[in-house]
This record gives C-alpha cells, structure tokens and sequence, in this order.
C-alpha cells in the first residue's frame, strides 16, 4: 500500500519538495488510514478535524480520538466546531451541503494563516465510483461522469487510487484505530444505498466493477477536456464583452442550435443546467425580452443577440441628499459644483453631464430607480412623456432599463442620469446659477 500511495502521489505531482501538507481527518477509517500513510512517507505537517456536532456524544468522542492521535505523535492539531444544522437552516441549504462550506472555508483560513501548501482529503476509489453513479442517476452533462480529480486547487486526494477493500486490509494488518459512522450504514441515505445495495449487484455481473468503472471515468475525463477546448475555442471566437456583460448574435448561435448538449457546453460556464437548456433555446428562437436566470447570471435576448450578465439583486434603495454636500457622497455621482450663468457658459454635450437651473432645485433630493408611471417633459420638449416610452424609443434593453436612475426634486424628475434633463429645469437666459452634476460612468 504505502509504495502504491507514494507511486500515486509522484504521478499525480500531488506534492512538491518542501510543501508543508495538512491532513483533513475525521476519525474514520480512510482518514485514519492516510493519515497513517502521510505519516510514513514523512508528508504529514498537521492535522485538522471538524466537530459538525450532528452525532451528539459520537462527534466529540470522534474529536477526542483524533487529538490524543495527534498529540500521541506530536503532529500540530487544529479543531473547531460548527452550528451545522443553524448554518443549513440560515441559509436553506442541505446539511451536507453546509458542512462542505464550513469545514472548506475554514480549511483555507487555517492554510492562509499557518503556512500550508496543500490539504490532504481522504477520498478512496469507491467513493469516486459512488460519486459517478450518483451523478449518473440524478441526471449529468460529461463533467459529471468524469470523477474526482487526485488534485484540484489546494485539495489532494492521494488516497483515490485505493479500494474499501484495500483500505480496510491495510487498517488491519497495521492495528489502525478509528471511529465507526454508524450514519454509514444507513440506507435511507442515498449514497449508502449505492455502497450497500447497488455496488453489490454490479460485484455480480463484474467482480472488477470499481477498476472497470473508474477506468471509464478517466477515458470520459480525456474526452471531456478535447471537448471543453473545443468549446472555449468557439465560445471564445463568438462570444464578445461590453462593458459588464458578454454578449453574442443570434446568428453566430445559429449553427450550434440543433444540438442542445453543445448549446449547454457553450453556456455551461453561466450556470446553465441541463434542464434549462430547453428554455434557453426557446429564449434564442423567441422574441425580445426572453430571459432566464442561472442562479449566477442572467440570460437575456435583445433584438439579435443574446445578452449574459452576472445576477445580483435588484437594489431599490433611494439616496437621499440635504445638501450639496451630501449629494457629493452619492456612489452614483462623480463631481457637483455650482457655477455662474454668463453668456459664456459653456455646457458639454455629455449626457453623463447635467447643467441644471439651481434655483429650481429643492433639497432633499432624491436619486432612485425608476417605476412605473415616471413622466417628464424631455429636453427641448414642452409636453410630457412617459419613462417607459422614452426607453423604448432609445431602444434601451431590459438591463439598461433596469438600470436606470433618475434625479427626483420636489416630486419632479430633473434628469434620467446619463441620459437627458428634463426641459422644466434647463437652464435658461434667466437662469443665475447652474448647478453641475456628474454621473458615475
């Protein structure tokens, strides 16, 4: 086992000379296990266990063992425990799900603050293989099938190569102590329903079950990357950035369309799902303003091209300004100064500039969003219109529409800003002070 684990480990490249490396352990029997090995390849610098606190007495005697192990052996230890079930419940997320958060977020600070290159998770064969089947049941694109990786970022994984099974003997042979989960024979569990109940029946048919699986994942893992190069090249090659958004026309799209797998590979890094596939194609053939939402980002279709955007919530807060000052602090203005009016007065043709009548200004001020029913009377214009319909005529999309500000005064509207003043406060040949305003770009 331990020339199998350092044969892995070179490999792999899953450790430099020098790397100071990090051992997650929980107590188990594959944690137990590489710690072990870590320890007799003189890999091993420190030790980290979470305390989840979902087992009750269990999961502090799971702590207490590890600590005497560490001190046993003189091996720096870190422990912490978490509110799991609080952190699921504020967050409404599943209990594994929290427990993955908490214990990786503190993984790094540990890694930050004491110096580590790398940590050490004991992930076996089996549990990739576990994995595989249950993306493979639950619905999966190819990234799915293609298994755990032996590395990725900080986390390695050099117990990946080995079986249960293999384990289980090692642990034996070398009178390993660990801590039964009795939560690992439980059924109702999904991924204990594959281990327990699945597995055996494909032992059956295929005695070589797990090694002929994984071998299929590293085969599927190949293809993927050829296929993921691919599609960065094309994605790459249509796909432009503006400003905060990504964007591509509707006919470069055309070619790919017929093919929903390659249209979900091409959007797969915005958040697309498989099952959104289906209305993001229905977006592409449909008419302005169809959109859908990833979880991450927006997808949207304006006219002949596709509009991505990161997603993030819709603020509806007002700033509200007393003063001059006050309106300097705006995070949506840039500069405020009042100047003379004089027949040289020379105003810039910007729209992100506002050359307002500051006498028929009235604090407070108000910048908001606008809403539905806004009017005001467009620049050069003596009758009003409707927000809305300003913004159709400017063909605005749906993201310039939402994010459209406005300078409200005495329950009027000044300026759409960066866009145009209302003609009630130009400035005129009475006009004695002009107020001049800046909008962020």
């Amino acid at each position: 086992m331990i020339n199998n684990f350092l044969k892995y480990i070179e490999e792999n490249k899953l450790v430099c000379k020098g790397d100071r490396i990090l051992a997650a352990v929980s107590g188990g029997i594959d944690s137990m296990v590489m710690t072990d090995l870590l320890m007799k390849a003189g890999l091993l610098s420190g030790i980290a266990h979470c305390n989840f606190k979902l087992r009750g007495k269990e999961s502090d005697l799971d702590e207490q063992m590890v600590r005497r192990y560490a001190a046993r052996y003189r091996i720096p230890f870190y422990s912490i425990r978490f509110e799991t079930k609080d952190h699921a419940n504020s967050k409404g997320i599943s209990i594994e799900m929290a427990a993955r958060e908490l214990r990786y977020d503190w993984f790094r600070k540990i890694m930050k603050e004491e110096g580590y290159a790398s940590i050490a998770v004991a992930h076996n064969l089996n549990d990739n293989i576990e994995t595989l089947l249950l993306n493979l049941v639950r619905g999966t694109g190819i990234a799915g099938l293609t298994g755990m990786k032996p590395s990725a970022n900080y986390i390695i994984r050099p117990l990946l190569f080995a079986t249960r099974k293999s384990i289980e003997e090692y642990c034996k042979k070398n009178k390993i102590s660990f801590r039964e989960d009795r939560t690992n024979a439980d059924t109702n569990i999904i991924r204990n329903k594959i281990r327990h109940k699945v597995l055996p029946v494909l032992r059956e048919i295929n005695p070589s079950v797990e090694s002929t699986l994984n071998e299929t994942a590293e085969r599927l893992s190949g293809i993927y990357d050829i296929l993921t190069e691919g599609i960065a090249s094309i994605r790459n090659s249509i796909f432009r950035e503006r400003d905060d958004k990504i964007t591509v026309t509707i006919n470069q799209l055309e070619p790919y369309l017929h093919n929903k797998t390659f249209l979900f590979e091409l959007f797969r890094p915005f958040g697309l799902t498989g099952s959104l596939t289906g209305d993001l194609l229905k977006i592409v053939k449909g008419p302005t303003g169809g959109q859908i939402f990833t979880g991450t980002y927006r997808i949207l279709k304006n006219r002949k091209e596709i509009i991505i955007s990161a997603q993030s919530e819709v603020e509806n807060k007002t700033f509200i300004a007393a003063s001059l000052a006050e309106l300097k602090m705006c995070p949506f203005i840039t500069g405020v100064k009042t100047i003379s009016a004089s027949k040289r007065l020379s105003m810039d043709a910007d729209p992100g500039m506002a050359y307002l009548d500051f006498r028929k200004i009235s604090f407070p001020v108000k910048i908001r969003k606008w809403e539905a029913g806004d009017f005001f009377f467009p620049f050069g214009m003596n009758r009003r219109k409707k927000l809305s319909d300003y913004f159709i005529d400017g063909k605005l999309s749906r993201f310039e529409k939402e994010k459209a500000l406005i300078l409200e005064t005495g329950g009027d509207i000044a300026w759409i800003i960066g866009r145009r003043i209302d003609n009630r406060f130009r400035v005129t040949k009475s006009t004695q002070k002009v107020l001049v305003i800046k909008a962020r770009s």
